[in-house]
């Protein structure tokens, strides 16, 4: 062990609930990148799965970013879609059919290659599922029918509708292509990052589950996207995952020099990281936003009237300004104002608690004797759960509870590690509040989020539950699917911004805020990029002497 790992290990088991403010250390790097050094980057959560569909949760994603490679890529500032394993493609006018023409010499660590076939088997597990291996349909992919190998760097795939959204698809955290023996496995077992072989430019060195995770750098590594300046092996010897779940004990460890980089930096945080010229990295995920919404199967927020005397009685910018920073700008639409297909529908979510009364007397709900609304012998008292992953989502829920609450509303919010949460989440009447979230730079995000057979975040008939008894609502299911195979760009957005409408409409939602990744590195850690909806790439990241 290193001595800086030692020290490390001994500032992890030592820090209590502060940090240390230490004088900026060192100056920022400058000239050509260093090759060596192992980042030493502190996780607040571990990983759960690394099946690339599961990298929509962020420390599953951060570690696929690093072992798998994808068909495209999407560049982060002009979201424009540009080649990577592919060197080119074709659509059909429709949107069909896609045809792609694979980079060749490109192979995956365990020396397989990464051809046609490859690519091919990839996506029909990714489109289809499999289900003897429990594995499921990505949410990125729509209307998936077969693939098929024109020849060893030509794969064409074919679609039952359309499907705009496929290309922008292929760039995605979810979308990372992984060898045949690591598709041959069943899902439970992907948890094992061992079991992952990707062709990027990290490989799995050994792991400690739940624990920590060492990547090693690829040496043949030769075929980052295309465009990059950077090409060939990374510039980093290796990535060790440390899993930190105390907010203070990450800073702290980064702030002492024990630590290179550092995922979920809460906002109150950020300046006694700045102060020490230690940077902060807060890349948004352009997608929806970080909302409460509901489960209008349970009858107590069936009434759409409740549910938008909620809405109205929700003071986001207090929310904010009280425990964010201006890399959290307030919501408002459902998806973020650098989403694609956003609208602007702020006036809809206006803060107005006599608009809120009002519509919850209108709907019957009166205040009893104890403070609290009731209606036909039933209390307005709700449950949420909160999100872990989620900035500060605790004190979120704790904020819209007093809101609510001054309209004798009852929002408990219950600990997100609870051993109940999973199995409660499914089931509207013990659950008809959840905060929710997903990131995506392309509006099929919106689909994701709400659609029954993909996140189902309302709990619809037929969706991820089987414990919801009547809900379904055909009309925003039919907008959803016309949102994925509308093949006419303007068309799309204008089904986008029509969905943005609808969901407030409905009150189904409560947009808080756009959610970013915030990160911070040490100053000495040079070339950090994020993919387009907030995940570290460490390819191009060296080590400047300190």
């Amino acid at each position: 062990m290193t001595t800086k790992l030692k020290r490390l290990a001994l500032t992890l088991a030592t820090l209590t609930a502060f940090s240390f403010f230490l004088p900026g250390a060192y100056a920022e790097g400058a000239g050509d990148p260093v090759k060596g050094g192992t980042l030493i980057y502190l996780e607040q959560q571990a990983h759960t799965n690394l099946y690339p569909p599961a990298g929509g949760f962020y420390p599953n994603g951060g570690i696929l970013n690093q072992i798998t490679d994808k068909l495209t890529y999407q560049n982060p500032k002009t979201l424009e879609v540009e080649p990577w394993i592919a060197e080119s493609w074709t659509v059909n006018a429709d949107a069909t059919e896609y045809t792609f023409k694979i980079r060749p010499g490109v192979t995956f660590s365990d020396g397989t290659p990464l051809d046609a076939t490859a690519v091919a088997k990839n996506y029909d597990v990714f489109g289809l599922g499999k289900k003897e291996l429990k594995q499921p349909v990505s949410e990125v992919i729509n209307n998936y029918e077969r693939s098929e190998v024109i020849d060893p760097l030509t794969v064409k795939f074919y679609f039952k509708k359309p499907s705009p959204g496929f290309l922008q698809g292929t760039s995605v955290i979810g979308s990372g292509l992984v060898a045949a023996s690591t598709l041959a496995l069943p899902f439970e077992q992907l948890g094992d990052a061992t079991k992952i072989i990707g062709s990027g430019p990290f490989v799995v060195d050994s792991e400690t589950i739940g624990k920590e995770l060492n990547l090693k750098a690829r040496e043949e590594y030769a075929w980052g996207p295309a465009k990059l300046g950077h090409q060939g092996r990374a510039y980093l010897d290796g990535i060790k995952y440390i899993i930190t779940g105390e907010d203070s004990v990450r800073i702290g460890a980064l702030l002492a020099g024990q630590a290179d980089f550092i995922r979920q930096v809460q906002a109150y945080d950020e300046k006694q990281v700045e102060a020490q010229d230690y940077q902060i990295y807060a890349p948004s995920t352009r997608g929806v936003n970080n909302s409460v919404v509901f489960r209008p199967d349970n009858p107590l927020v069936a009434d759409v009237r409740v549910r938008k005397a909620l809405l109205h009685a929700t003071d986001a910018k207090e929310i904010v300004t009280t425990l964010f920073s201006a890399n959290y700008p307030q919501a408002t639409s459902i998806i973020a104002s650098t989403a694609l297909g956003y609208r602007d529908i702020s006036a809809k979510l206006s803060f107005d608690p006599e608009k809120a009364k009002t519509l919850l007397e209108e709907a019957g709900w009166t205040v009893g004797a104890n403070g609290l609304r009731q209606k036909d012998g039933k209390e307005l008292v709700l449950t949420a759960y909160e999100s872990l992953p989620q900035p500060q989502n605790k004190e979120t829920l704790q904020l819209v509870a007093q809101q609510w609450g001054k309209l004798g509303v009852k929002l408990t919010v219950l600990a997100g590690d609870s051993g109940s949460r999973i199995v409660d989440d499914l089931d509207p009447l013990k659950t008809p509040v959840s905060p929710a979230m997903v990131g995506r730079a392309d509006p099929d995000v919106i689909k994701s989020q709400y659609y029954p057979k993909n996140r189902d975040v309302l709990r619809q008939k037929g969706g991820q539950s089987d414990k919801v008894q009547s809900f379904a609502d055909d009309k925003l299911n039919g907008l959803l699917e016309a949102l994925t195979s509308e093949p006419d760009r303007e068309k799309r957005l204008a089904i986008a911004g029509e969905v943005q409408d609808y969901v407030v409409d409905q009150a189904y939602a409560i947009p808080i805020f756009e959610e970013p990744q915030a990160f911070a590195g040490a100053p000495y850690v040079q070339g950090i990029a994020f993919e387009a909806v907030g995940r570290p790439s460490f390819y191009s990241t060296w080590l400047a002497e300190h």
